[in-house]
C-alpha cells in the first residue's frame, strides 16, 4: 500500500525547499563536498598515474621492504578516514543545526 503525500505536506516541503535556510544548507554542503572530491580524486589519480608511469620513483626504497608506492597506497585509505572525520565535524557543526530547524518547522507545518 503506498501512501499519497497530503497538500499540507507538499506545501510545506516546497516553501522549506524555497527558504534562505535551505539554500543555505546545499550551499553548505556542495561548498565541502565539490572541493574536497575534486582534491581526492586528483590525489588519488596521481596515486594510480604515478603507479603506471613513475616506477623508479613508486620503487624506491625507503626503508626495509617499504617503498614509495607502499606509503602512496596507506596513504589513501588515511585520506579518505580523515576527510570523512572532516566531513562529520563539519556536518555536525554546520549543517544539522540548520537540517534540525528545517525538519521541525516541516513537522509542525504538517502537524497543524
Amino acid at each position: 500500500m503506498r501512501e499519497t503525500i497530503s497538500d499540507e505536506a507538499n506545501a510545506a516541503y516546497q516553501r522549506i525547499h524555497a527558504s534562505d535556510d535551505f539554500a543555505q544548507l546545499k550551499r553548505s554542503y556542495l561548498g565541502f563536498v565539490v572541493p574536497l572530491t575534486i582534491a581526492f580524486m586528483a590525489w588519488y589519480l596521481l596515486y594510480v598515474l604515478m603507479s603506471n608511469y613513475a616506477d623508479a620513483f613508486m620503487g624506491h626504497v625507503l626503508f626495509g621492504n617499504i617503498n614509495v608506492a607502499l606509503v602512496f597506497g596507506l596513504l589513501q585509505f588515511v585520506t579518505t578516514f580523515g576527510i570523512a572525520i572532516w566531513y562529520a565535524r563539519f556536518a555536525a557543526s554546520r549543517m544539522d543545526p540548520i537540517a534540525d530547524r528545517l525538519r521541525e518547522e516541516y513537522e509542525q507545518e504538517i502537524e497543524r
